[in-house]
């Protein structure tokens, strides 16, 4: 066997094109083969498999010719009950709202792209309002997955810029952020969502999934936390096996990430098989903890296991943080990270 890499990602500084970075917006590794054939409907609730039904349907109409003219007659309901410009996928946390979206993905026909909400306000932060606009015009369709609730400046960026590319024929499917784990809290967000994109709310049609977390996940939990001395040993056994490893101080990540935009952080951790992070400690600037919240759901998109030693993954936003504006966004975030280091024990070459 190959010996492995060890790399550090703060020596890191990537760099891509416009085009580059809307060629990255397709599903996450995890759907890459995700289809509505694929979905397991739970059939305690006939919602999922409706929904599978609604979004087949949408699906066969992206791509090939449209009824009627204009802007508004796409938001005409249609005889076939396909009815909007766009679907809104509404429901808790592990119904399977992404595999849906994804496979929706998948089936459409044409130029089409799928992002987090993050993904993209990213896009239009790096190329300016007026290229991402250039840069999606002309796409069939828009899949947004965890469409953000809790930043009115960003909500309101991209209400502007699906509504310039709707009117253009764009169709647009999407769901938003629920917490893995705040107690039911915000279960259902339709009505939240319909309210803040304000003049895009009769562009979707609502397709509400009932269900409970096909994962089974305990509301408690917490991210493994590796000693010192161990992580050393498993930094080598993992590039003894052949892998590729970052290895960074967490302290130096953080400030690393703001050297880089969130828009590369895909890039940052291109080829990468595993994070090893030295000395995790508090987070207590909230520029911080969101970098570092960006950056997590790329590392959790690429299914990269985390190694860590120092406190816990799980517990580093603090100073109120967790219970402030952006509590869906931590509070997915630490959802996120509890997964990413059990996966590294579960992934330990040693085993």
């Amino acid at each position: 066997m190959a010996e492995g890499t060890l790399v550090h990602l703060i020596d890191r500084m990537p760099t891509m094109t416009a085009e580059q970075m809307v060629q990255a917006l397709v599903p996450p590794p995890q759907f890459a083969t995700a289809s509505f054939d694929n979905y397991r409907p739970d059939q305690s609730y006939p919602s999922q498999a409706e929904a599978v039904e609604i979004c087949r349907g949408f699906a066969g109409t992206i791509g090939g010719q449209q009824t009627g003219r204009g802007f508004f007659s796409r938001l005409l309901p249609r005889k076939d009950g396909h009815i909007k410009a766009g679907v809104y996928l509404d429901g808790g946390f592990g119904v399977g709202k992404t595999h849906l979206l994804a496979a929706t993905w998948h089936a459409a026909r044409g130029r089409k792209y799928f992002g987090t909400f993050i993904e993209y306000t990213s896009l239009v932060g790096a190329l300016g309002y007026q290229n991402a606009v250039k840069a999606l015009t002309g796409t069939k369709l828009i899949a947004i997955d965890e469409f953000e609730l809790d930043d009115p400046g960003d909500t309101m960026v991209m209400s502007k810029l699906l509504g310039e590319l709707v009117a253009t024929g764009t169709r647009v499917a999407a769901t938003s952020n629920t917490p893995p784990n705040a107690l039911g809290e915000g279960r259902f967000a339709a009505q939240d969502f319909l309210r803040e994109i304000t003049k895009l709310a009769d562009v979707f049609r609502t397709v509400r999934i009932d269900g409970v977390d096909y994962r089974r996940r305990a509301v408690e939990g917490r991210a493994t936390v590796t000693a010192a001395a161990e992580l050393e040993r498993l930094t080598e056994a993992r590039v003894a096996a052949g892998q590729t490893v970052a290895r960074d101080g967490f302290r130096e990540l953080i400030d690393h990430l703001a050297k880089v935009h969130p828009s590369r952080y895909v890039k940052l951790i291109d080829g990468v098989d595993a994070l090893v992070i030295d000395a995790v400690s508090e987070l207590t600037d909230q520029s911080e903890a969101l970098r570092f919240v960006a950056f997590i759901d790329r590392v959790y998109d690429a299914q990269i296991p985390i190694i860590a030693s120092g406190e816990s993954l799980d517990g580093i936003f603090g100073g109120g943080m967790i219970d402030g504006g952006y509590r869906k966004k931590y509070l997915r975030s630490v959802s996120r990270l509890i997964a990413s280091t059990g996966a590294a024990v579960d992934s330990n070459p040693d085993q």
